[in-house]
């Protein structure tokens, strides 16, 4: 039941990944960064809100989300590298639950995929 994918499609595939990969791992980095500047800065050693007002709120608020993004691009980016390992060992493109061939237009809709449809719909 297991189908061969095309080297130009993994090819092709592999780039999307990558390029995801690194543009997420910038955005980390940047969110990284400006935390750290923001934290170090005198302003914020000298003046830290308190978050029961309305400024401190909304900078805990605003920080909780900024973590929760860094956290999702995280998440991202391990399922890309796993997806980039499954190409190395020759699995890429098969369902890791059933075995089945993931369908190329999902690979290409989600190239770092690794169940197919009807799996993906069981765990949700």
């Amino acid at each position: 039941m297991s189908r061969k994918l095309a080297e130009s499609t993994v090819r092709k595939l592999r780039e999307e990944l990558e390029d995801e990969r690194a543009r997420l791992l910038h955005i980390i980095e940047v969110h990284r960064k400006e935390l750290e500047e923001s934290l170090e800065s005198e302003a914020a050693s000298e003046r830290i809100p308190d978050p029961s007002t309305g400024e401190g709120g909304t900078l805990a608020f605003e920080y909780e989300m900024e973590r929760q993004l860094d956290a999702t691009s995280l998440s991202q980016v391990q399922r890309i590298e796993h997806a980039l390992e499954r190409m190395e060992d020759g699995t890429y493109g098969l369902c890791e639950s059933c075995g089945a061939p993931i369908p190329i237009d999902r690979l290409r809709a989600l190239p770092h995929s690794t169940l197919c449809v009807a799996c993906a719909s069981k765990r949700r």
